[in-house]
């Protein structure tokens, strides 16, 4: 792989899900849904400890197990303002709410949210209750890696200010389509982030979910960027 995690592990989960172990040993659940996911390992459905977890927005396939999580595992929460504090009402005890631009440090990360192209609303008791806006963060290790994660999302000319201001080595981008970009659009995306690692996401968990890491291969063959190809599960490190 063309980066060095220099300790950091990375390990997807299935669909948005991911789990980040820092080199100081620190474990960070990013969009937690992992009972319901289709995708989520058996075995990777539990955790021995989780110290922050970070929501890109409030719909189920993405926060569908916070509450839970957090509960059984106290970790702090990271979310939008209004996400964290519906998660408060739930009876999750730490939360740590921000917005776009805001940089804060949990589990040994510095944390900052940056803006996604995407809808939030919460559904909640048979209601969708306003959930604030969708995000993407950039993670910035104590060992100066740094990884953006970009929620669902189309593209938005703004990456390139991500890429400018941030500078993320690994990108990790939906490529599904019919709910975030497609193929094409994250094509699009690599050129304005210029990240050395893409890994895909949020792609097959539903028949729906149709974009392929092939098909996105194809159209960055020209670029200097790595596309991943793992499995649900799998471990980058």
């Amino acid at each position: 792989m063309n980066v060095n995690l220099n300790g950091a592990k990375l390990t997807w989960l299935g669909h948005s899900t991911f789990r980040v172990d820092t080199p100081s040993g620190k474990t960070v659940l990013i969009d937690p849904w992992v009972m319901g996911n289709p995708k989520c390992p058996e075995d990777k459905k539990s955790f021995n400890a989780i110290h922050a977890m970070l929501c890109t927005h409030g719909h189920g396939d993405h926060i569908g197990d916070a509450v839970a999580l957090a509960k059984q595992h106290d970790p702090i929460v990271v979310g939008v303002y209004e996400l964290c504090l519906w998660a408060a009402g739930k009876g999750v005890r730490q939360i740590a709410p921000m917005n776009k631009g805001g940089t804060q440090t949990v589990a040994d990360v510095h944390v900052t949210m940056v803006h996604a192209d995407h809808s939030c609303g919460i559904e909640d008791d048979g209601k969708i209750i306003y959930g604030g806006e969708a995000c993407g963060y950039v993670l910035e290790f104590e060992n100066g890696l740094k990884v953006y994660h970009a929620g669902d999302t189309n593209v938005f000319g703004d990456m390139h200010i991500i890429h400018e201001l941030y500078q993320p080595e690994i990108a990790c981008l939906p490529i599904g389509d019919i709910f975030t970009m497609g193929p094409r659009e994250a094509a699009y995306a690599c050129k304005l982030l210029r990240p050395k690692v893409v890994i895909p996401m949020h792609f097959g968990t539903f028949p729906l979910l149709t974009g392929t890491v092939k098909a996105l291969r194809e159209r960055v063959k020209d670029l200097d960027i790595e596309v991943l190809d793992i499995k649900p599960g799998a471990t980058v490190s």
